[in-house]
């Protein structure tokens, strides 16, 4: 894929740890949202979080970094994120 920082991309991100019920979704919609960013925050049978933004690849990679902090709500054990072509269809970024 190509690094250019302004192509635009989705990410897709799934976050494990204690991320359910803790404001985490909020948190990364807040988060997306200052980075300019569309997509969605959704919980998971498995506990997971699913995070899916559009937007420049900076601003992408940037979100990535963030839930990486360790400044998030709860606590984030792992990420394991994924690039791929804007498929388009969101809105503003929200929490489902």
């Amino acid at each position: 894929m190509d690094t250019d920082p302004d192509q635009q991309i989705r990410v897709t991100a799934w976050v494990h740890g204690m991320v359910q019920g803790v404001g985490f979704r909020w948190w990364t919609r807040s988060r997306a949202l200052e980075l300019g960013l569309v997509g969605t925050a959704a919980n998971l049978a498995d506990g997971r979080v699913e995070v899916i933004a559009e937007g420049p690849r900076a601003a992408c990679e940037d979100l990535v970094g963030l839930l990486r902090t360790g400044t998030t709500p709860g606590r984030v054990d792992l990420v394991v994120e994924r690039f791929d072509p804007v498929k388009g269809g969101f809105s503003g970024f929200r929490e489902r």
